[in-house]
């Protein structure tokens, strides 16, 4: 069983699914499937910060499912954790949706298993998942790949927080999620999160790029992390190209690696909007 986690609300809908399709459709041993899913109610912040719906996840769940019987997506709530502990922190209002801090609570959740890896909602995988989950952290809380702009400006060492691969039994022996904690309550970080489970833990590994590329899409590439980039021409600007803006990614990045994915999302997605409706 391979124990993913997810976090967001029902905005994520097409990045998870895209996401979950890219892991099922390059994954070459056909593994049965834990998927996590934590959300919560934020409206005080923002009307639309509303949790996925339970709808949504009984949808993920058959697409899984589809693939092995054995899979199972769950969705965990964690509005009274988050509220009791992070909320009207510094970082509340930080650059990423607060929804990514609720990784932080991955200590809380009983049902979490010894090894769990955590992906932001837009990344793809490009080759079979057990390449990384299968990786030896040798004694480490977690292991991730270097961030490509972070390890310019902040640290050789840097580490981008969406690609994550926990040892959640010695995370609670360290108590990494929870000076994590106090790090987001005790002081506005650049980059939240990302950067509080880093001050936070005692030993880190980094993983080869290969498992976070954020910038490329090689042939060696496992992970292709679709995150906010730098483009030089026609002038210098930023863009967020995300997996499922396939015009996108088909006119500017020139990839075609998905469309076996694309083809069944767009089904997928069809599908599920003409229940909805």
């Amino acid at each position: 069983m391979i124990n993913l986690l997810y976090c967001g609300n029902e905005k994520v809908f097409d990045g998870i699914l895209t996401s979950l399709l890219s892991v099922v459709k390059r994954d070459l041993s056909h593994d049965a499937y834990h998927v996590f899913v934590f959300t919560m109610t934020l409206t005080r912040l923002k009307p639309e910060y509303t949790p996925i719906s339970d709808r949504l996840i009984a949808f993920l769940d058959k697409v899984m499912k589809s693939y092995n019987p054995e899979s199972k997506v769950e969705k965990v709530d964690v509005t009274e954790l988050y509220e009791s502990e992070l909320s009207y922190s510094p970082n509340e209002g930080a650059y990423c949706s607060p929804y990514t801090l609720l990784r932080l609570f991955a200590d809380q959740v009983e049902s979490i298993p010894d090894r769990l890896l955590y992906l932001d909602a837009d990344i793809m995988f490009n080759r079979d998942i057990h390449l990384l989950y299968d990786y030896d952290l040798k004694g480490a809380e977690f292991g991730g790949a270097n961030d490509h702009y972070g390890k310019y400006l902040i640290n050789p060492r840097y580490i981008n927080a969406g690609v994550l691969l926990f040892d959640m039994k010695k995370c609670r022996e360290t108590g990494l999620f929870e000076k994590a904690r106090e790090w987001i309550n005790k002081k506005k970080l650049i980059f939240a999160d990302q950067s509080a489970i880093q001050r936070a833990c005692v030993k880190k590994k980094l993983l080869p790029q290969k498992f976070n590329d954020q910038k490329f899409l090689h042939k060696s590439t496992v992970v292709r992390h679709f995150s906010k980039r730098l483009f030089y021409l026609p002038y210098p600007h930023t863009d967020n190209i995300k997996q499922w803006h396939i015009e996108k990614v088909h006119k500017v990045f020139k990839y075609h690696q998905f469309d076996d994915i694309y083809e069944e999302y767009l089904k997928l997605r069809d599908e599920y909007l003409s229940q909805k409706a």
